[in-house]
């Protein structure tokens, strides 16, 4: 196969030029300095990837759907799936979405989880992807452009919101993280690791990521609900009210409460240890 990326000389465009390249099929890379064009790869390339920034993914989607062909494949790498899935069933080629659930520093995908949502495509392309991908390591799971939404707007939405809460918070509190070292337990110093990692970032995939998936709002809304039940039981002093909302969480949480706690037992001991 000839595969082309676009947005190829970018970290995860790289990354995965990497992947296939490794499988043993010829890559086409397209970049903001680099001679071939994206028309170019439209109609070269056997497989067409869209790499590009959330906001951008859509406007190149149009760029380039009049121009492929029934036989060929086009796909993303984006974090956000209806919208253009959408865009690309405007083309003649069968369509395939993918996240990577995780960042292109990993260097390898061996052990990571790739979502992907094939829409208008035969189970041979499907394979054919799903191949490379767990011959490589990592593990794919199926689903539609909608259930991804809905699942990210938990899985990033909710825990990049929680995270730019928890330093937008102690910002307004007039406290650093350096003020509180003397007093950081293991489990505070993994929950504000995570923080300073995100805000580490740029910002604009962070705003893509909470701005454009439509199913977020909804997701903090019940967030926010969340927040002024438990505020109200704290402010009034209601143990009763708290403890039956603990145990009620525990409860829907099941199982993975314990396997949660032998995990993070082996980071704290890790963190702890080196």
């Amino acid at each position: 196969m000839k595969i082309g990326i676009i947005g190829g000389t970018g970290g995860m465009g790289n990354l995965f030029s990497q992947v296939f390249e490794k499988a043993g099929h010829e890559v086409l890379i397209v970049g903001r300095k680099t001679e071939i064009t994206k028309e170019d790869i439209a109609r070269l390339a056997d497989v067409i990837i869209v790499s590009v920034p959330i906001r951008d993914t859509i406007p190149v989607i149009n760029d380039i759907s009049p121009l492929l062909r029934e036989d060929q494949i086009l796909a993303d790498l984006t974090s956000i799936k209806v919208g253009p899935v959408h865009a690309m069933l405007s083309s003649h080629a069968q369509v395939i979405g993918f996240h990577p659930m995780f960042g292109p520093t990993v260097g390898t995908i061996q052990g990571q989880t790739i979502v992907a949502t094939p829409t208008r495509c035969v189970e041979e392309n499907i394979r054919f992807f799903e191949d490379i991908f767990t011959f490589q390591g990592a593990r794919v799971t199926r689903t539609t452009p909608e259930e991804h939404d809905r699942m990210m707007a938990v899985i990033q939405g909710l825990t990049h919101f929680k995270a730019i809460l928890l330093a937008g918070t102690m910002r307004r509190l007039g406290i650093s993280p350096a003020d509180t070292e003397l007093y950081m337990s293991p489990v505070y110093r993994i929950e504000t690791g995570i923080a300073g990692r995100l805000l580490s970032q740029n910002p604009d995939l962070y705003a893509d990521i909470l701005c454009l998936n439509p199913s977020v709002p909804s997701v903090l809304e019940t967030c926010e609900e969340a927040a002024k039940e438990i505020l109200e039981m704290i402010t009034r002093g209601d143990r009763n009210g708290f403890t039956a909302e603990f145990l009620a969480s525990r409860e829907w949480f099941g199982p993975f409460c314990d396997q949660a706690q032998k995990e993070t037992d082996h980071l704290i001991h890790a963190m702890v240890n080196q």
